[in-house]
């Protein structure tokens, strides 16, 4: 009989319902996590941050922003990551776009704090992306990158994804006010911080 440390490093595979279950409630804190930052009028990292930041530029929803953002990520992860990643992130993908069209008519803000905002909105879609990469999945665009450099060189994917929102919210600085960027900043912190802290290579063998 095994002793129990070797017991435990044994990869036991999660169903499909739980699957389904984790892609279902990263997406809901995603999303509710973008509405707060979107309320409050901040960017953050990632490919959220992407579809913010080109929202309040250009008239189109966020979720529509997102998918469009998406498509070469998508490719670029048939190639380098598998059609399994590729499939669960598809499917996360547009869960997200459609909880984004729902969340007006079930979600509405008359006012919001940006420090809290920044801080829950960034958490809740770090915890949201955690789900999702917890069940070998992601959000696309640069969860993408962070994740195969992750899988394939070690490299700590929230520490990635930190250098990769330096660039996004350096890209904002014509888009959003001084103390837009300041909480903006601090909300892709806390977004990839959930990520850097509890999603290291071999602390979690449950895929």
């Amino acid at each position: 009989m095994p002793p129990p440390s070797a017991t435990a490093a044994i990869a036991t595979p999660h169903s499909r319902l739980e699957d389904g279950y984790a892609l279902l409630v990263g997406c809901m804190l995603i999303v509710i996590g973008l509405f707060l930052l979107k309320s409050a009028g901040l960017v953050t990292g990632g490919i959220a941050g992407i579809a913010l930041l080109v929202s309040y530029v250009l008239p189109y929803p966020v979720g529509i922003i997102f998918a469009a953002v998406n498509m070469p990520f998508f490719i670029f992860g048939c190639f380098v990551m598998g059609a399994r990643f590729v499939t669960k992130t598809v499917i996360a993908s547009a869960g997200i776009i459609v909880l984004m069209a729902v969340m007006p008519r079930a979600l509405s803000i008359a006012h919001i704090n940006p420090a809290f905002a920044s801080l829950a909105g960034g958490t809740l879609c770090g915890m949201g992306i955690l789900s999702l990469a917890r069940h070998e999945a992601g959000v696309g665009g640069t969860g993408v990158v962070t994740l195969w450099l992750q899988r394939k060189r070690g490299i700590n994917a929230g520490r990635s994804q930190v250098a990769i929102d330096f660039c996004i919210l350096a890209a904002s600085i014509s888009v959003v006010t001084p103390i837009q960027m300041i909480w903006s900043a601090l909300s892709a912190l806390a977004m990839s911080s959930v990520v850097m802290v509890w999603h290291k290579p071999g602390r979690y063998t449950g895929y």
